[in-house]
């Protein structure tokens, strides 16, 4: 039996100069990490003003211009809503007096279910279209026709009429009250989908809620007016809104952010999804960087490789192919004796089960995923891996399916990828030797440092600087009753702060003027 508890979690965000750095924390544990870039575009929601490029009958597709290097991909099943959607387009482009909202827009009959896509869309057409997956690998973005606009409680749906509840709300009564609630208040001629956290929202907040994802539409809308081709006319929102926005709850403890900026942005976004959480945030102004502080980092290079420990003793090794994932389990140096076999294996499984979802939600792994369990021989044994698998990726936000585990012990999932997998590399090029296996020694690196340090200092006259370092050579400037970066105040007459990262190689080294920007080392 598994016995399940409120799980407690926080949300990190921290913002470098190529992007945001977030991790979510479940129970003092990673299971969520990604990286928002600054310059990134084609996010999954993003919608664009496309060009058909081609039309490929064989394919029952077509391929759209976004922008991006290799067209993206609109399937004819993604085309359902097109005629009523190409109208308001056309009319919108051509700056014809029609209400932006779709009051009293007449809608245009759905596509035929089984047609073809050369029947319906031409080449050179302007299309919009949203992403439905980010380019992956040398595939361009996955497009839609059918558009849709994600608000917390609710997802709108232009061009449609229905209201349908998430399967996820079992309660008859509840779901009839959420129907009941978002038909009297839909907007003429937008669908609603009410999600699995409208359960128990009373008319108000899904109103507004509605009401915001109307305005957002909208606004979109009126600078399609003036847009040109491959021009993004609604943003989906940052990787760490659309975090809050999907997934907070009551069991959110903290969000901790170390930037102003972030700060100010996410309070703001709180404010109006979730005013009484404003008070979980808070700004990190700690000496430490925020993800060494909470030990993040450390969980990172130690979650990211191809070997994944478990807590017995036992680990898991990973492994891509172009295909597949495949995940072996092992038990390690846990005892083989005949008579102990079958618990040690159910043992260590249940811990490989725990793992293995945090592994797949946390690298965002998707396709087909093959698991080679340790071999039990009780068919019931196999059937508690296969409950814990299901309990353990409950909260997992992508679609996927768990095949029964075959006697060989082999366990098959199917996990949907909408993103680029999360992929770290935790063993490091040394920068100094290239990989050659030997560096450059510390004793040396040091005097490098100390160098630079004086030119800083004495040449340049820099004042209130920072140095960002490994941990071994942050400890080494630390050690004695005397330090060396007590030494370097005794000599320049100014504190040096000293940073610890164990993000950066233990031959790197950066300084950091009293704004917090890099300083140049020519």
């Amino acid at each position: 039996m598994i016995l399940s508890h409120t799980l407690s979690n926080e949300l990190y965000i921290s913002t470098t100069q190529k992007g945001d750095r977030i991790a979510l924390v479940q129970d003092k544990r990673l299971i969520e990490y990604h990286f928002d870039e600054t310059e990134h575009q084609f996010a999954v929601g993003d919608i664009y003003l496309g060009v058909v490029k081609k039309v490929v009958q064989g394919n029952n597709a077509a391929f759209v211009d976004v922008g991006y290097d290799k067209d993206g991909f609109l399937h004819y099943n993604e085309i359902i809503s097109y005629n009523s959607l190409n109208k308001f387009v056309k009319d919108v482009i051509a700056k014809r007096p029609i209400n932006l909202r779709l009051k009293n827009f007449k809608m245009e009959p759905e596509i035929e279910k089984f047609g073809k896509i050369n029947d319906v869309i031409t080449k050179n057409t302007p299309v919009l279209v949203q992403v439905v997956k980010e380019p992956i690998s040398t595939k361009g973005p996955r497009l839609s026709c059918d558009i849709s606009i994600a608000g917390r409680n609710v997802v709108l749906v232009p061009f449609g009429n229905s209201v349908n509840i998430s399967k996820k709300i079992t309660n008859k009564q509840e779901r009839q009250r959420l129907h009941k609630m978002v038909s009297s208040v839909k907007p003429e001629n937008f669908a609603v989908i009410v999600r699995t956290v409208a359960e128990g929202k009373d008319m108000e907040e899904l109103s507004r809620d509605i009401e915001f994802c109307v305005e957002k539409w909208e606004a979109g809308m009126k600078a399609l007016r003036d847009a040109k081709p491959r021009d993004r006319i609604i943003s989906e929102m940052d990787r760490a809104s659309s975090i809050l926005r999907d997934m907070l709850n009551d069991d959110f403890d903290n969000i901790y952010v170390d930037s102003k900026e972030s700060f100010d942005g996410i309070k703001s976004f709180l404010h109006t999804i979730a005013p009484d959480k404003e008070k979980i945030l808070k700004l990190h102004t700690g000496k430490n960087k925020l993800f060494e502080q909470f030990g993040i980092e450390k969980q990172i290079k130690s979650l990211f490789g191809r070997s994944v420990s478990l807590p017995s003793g036992g680990y898991l090794i990973i492994e891509h192919t172009e295909a597949l994932h495949v995940v072996d389990v092992n038990s390690g140096n846990k005892s083989t004796q005949e008579e102990d076999q079958e618990s040690t294996a159910l043992a260590v499984n249940l811990e490989a089960a725990k793992e293995l979802a945090r592994q797949l939600r946390m690298r965002d792994m998707g396709g087909i995923i093959v698991v080679d369990f340790i071999d039990m021989k009780k068919s019931e044994n196999r059937r508690i891996i296969q409950d814990a698998i299901k309990e353990e990726m409950k909260g997992d936000r992508s679609k996927y399916t768990i095949l029964p585990i075959s006697k060989f012990g082999l366990l098959q999932i199917t996990r949907q990828r909408v993103r680029p997998e999360m992929n770290i590399v935790t063993r490091e090029t040394c920068p100094t030797c290239g990989g050659t296996g030997s560096i450059q020694a510390s004793i040396v690196v040091t005097d490098v440092i100390e160098n630079n340090l004086d030119y800083i200092l004495s040449k340049q006259n820099e004042r209130g600087i920072s140095v960002v370092l490994h941990p071994f050579i942050y400890a080494y400037y630390r050690e004695g009753i005397i330090s060396k970066q007590m030494q370097w105040f005794l000599k320049y007459k100014t504190w040096v702060k000293l940073i610890k990262d164990s993000s950066i190689g233990i031959t790197e080294f950066h300084f950091l003027n009293k704004l917090g920007d890099e300083i140049e080392i020519g």
